[in-house]
């Protein structure tokens, strides 16, 4: 009698110790949405650490993408990106997505993605976070999670347990689900990239140096982490928080928690323009510095401990600063005096006119607006990045260092190679961004070519550590004799010393400190 081999199993229903999930095959790829990794926060559990989720009975449906944490919205979207987020919204929004390849195989490599969006914006189910590339093209298992942002994660209640980073319990309840359930989608819960772009990219570092996440992580991506940005400690966190209940017209604690959400969220836009600074990126809620769940700064957090030894990639775009400030008549319009007495804040009254100098002979033609932002980026995002890869390259422990250069055209070219540019090429789903003004007029083939490049980058950190594959240029660590850094553009090359004016601009500014 012939054998009969034992049916495969079905790739899109996975059984946890939660429960049963139902998901879906798109595109060779099993889906599975909406998976709830802690109870929702609502009621009393507002504003204070996540909890586990107790289970479902019966099979759960993971075939549609949940509710994305409330946040300001506006509908047709931003000029640049078109759109970080859209309804429906809800406070019910602690869910994660799975992408993982339907065929059965050894553990896979994990990758989970931590979004940006200033603290404030953002999902992990937006379609252009979709992992289905990253599953498909490098066989991974990819976790996206959403995460409480803006006066939800981030303010500070007198009488509340948890402190002001709210958002960092949500984001170790996802790690640890990760570790707890990825073997049931065909994942290897040893082998975990977290990956993470400007406030995300903070999140990973925290997340990186946590107690509660040692073992639970082995790799990590920065892309443009904010790192200059100064963050409060817990008084700073409750001033915030006064004023924040003031303008949402609560007069006690107990009525800031009994306000509908949406309330929250318009008193959101009265504290942007309440801590807003001409010359400086809105950051109206921040990480806090507590001594407890963040008890550094978070890039200090990948120099000590166990999180010294994990694999680090980290980069910045040429322009980052473009994108906050190139399209704003406020900054566009700025004087030359202006931009020195900003300057001044970083380099001192007497040093700031060598230090405008500097900048100009750095890009001839330079407008006091492109001075301005060239400088907001040194300060926040490539300048402290060089800074930690300096400091992991000294105790032996070195980075994977880049920087994304190539600029769009779209917007009269104003934008450069901006903030968040390089995110559809790391995730390589054009088709998932036409929606996002700031990549109109990209060529094709290199746009498409350049994609393939960072994308199968990011996928042999993911599996490797290393970044290197065929189709692509030598690309050494940041060592201090070196200090290669990979530079994407039309031209991919890995130069010596790519970060150096600045870096060295800037040591000269700490050094009169």
């Amino acid at each position: 009698m012939a054998h009969i081999p034992d049916p495969q199993p079905d790739p899109t229903v996975v059984d946890l110790p939660a429960g049963r999930l139902r998901g879906v095959i798109e595109n060779g790829v099993a889906v599975f949405r909406a998976v709830p990794y802690a109870l929702p926060p609502v009621g009393a559990l507002r504003w204070r650490p996540a909890r586990p989720h107790p289970g479902w009975s019966g099979t759960r449906d993971a075939t549609t993408d949940g509710p994305s944490a409330p946040q300001m919205w506006l509908e047709g979207g931003d000029p640049v990106l078109g759109g970080h987020g859209s309804p429906p919204f809800d406070e019910d929004c602690l869910t994660l997505n799975v992408w993982a390849p339907a065929a059965p195989a050894a553990p896979r490599p994990v990758l989970v993605w931590i979004h940006g969006g200033g603290f404030v914006s953002g999902s992990g189910s937006l379609p252009h976070y979709s992992g289905e590339t990253f599953a498909r093209d490098g066989d991974l298992v990819v976790v996206s999670a959403n995460y409480r942002i803006g006066a939800l994660g981030y303010l500070a209640l007198e009488d509340e347990e948890g402190g002001c980073n709210h958002w960092l319990t949500d984001q170790l309840a996802a790690l640890r689900w990760v570790h707890e359930n990825i073997a049931a989608f065909g994942g290897d819960p040893d082998a975990v990239t977290v990956a993470g772009q400007s406030g995300g990219a903070v999140s990973t570092a925290a997340l990186a140096g946590h107690p509660r996440a040692r073992g639970l992580i082995r790799r990590v991506i920065l892309q443009s982490p904010p790192f200059g940005l100064d963050l409060p400690d817990p008084e700073g966190c409750r001033e915030r928080t006064r004023a924040f209940r003031e303008l949402a017209g609560a007069k006690a604690v107990e009525e800031l928690r009994a306000l509908p959400w949406p309330e929250l969220i318009g008193a959101t836009g009265g504290l942007f323009a309440r801590t807003a600074r001409w010359g400086y990126w809105p950051t109206p809620f921040l990480p806090v510095i507590d001594g407890a769940a963040v008890p550094r700064h978070p890039e200090e957090a990948l120099l000590h401990g166990d999180a010294a030894d994990l694999d680090v990639m980290i980069g910045w775009t040429r322009e980052e600063a473009n994108f906050g400030f190139a399209l704003d008549p406020g900054h566009a319009s700025a004087t030359r005096e202006q931009v020195t007495d900003r300057i001044a804040d970083t380099f001192g009254a007497a040093a700031a006119p060598e230090a405008y100098a500097a900048y100009e002979r750095a890009r001839p033609g330079a407008r006091p607006a492109d001075v301005l932002m060239d400088l907001i980026t040194d300060e926040l995002f490539r300048v402290p990045a060089v800074r930690l890869a300096e400091r992991r390259a000294a105790f032996g422990r070195p980075v994977w260092a880049y920087q994304f250069d190539l600029p769009t055209p779209a917007l009269d070219g104003r934008l450069g190679a901006a903030h968040c540019l390089e995110l559809p090429f790391v995730f390589a789903n054009f088709d998932q961004w036409s929606h996002a003004p700031f990549l109109a007029g990209l060529a094709p083939a290199v746009r498409d070519g350049l994609a393939r490049t960072l994308h199968q980058a990011w996928i042999a950190f993911v599996r490797t550590g290393d970044p290197n594959h065929p189709a692509m240029p030598r690309w050494d660590p940041y060592e201090r004799g070196t200090r290669t850094t990979m530079r994407f553009d039309t031209v991919v090359s890995a130069l010596g010393d790519l970060a150096g004016p600045s870096r060295l601009l800037h040591e000269g500014a700490i050094a009169r400190e």
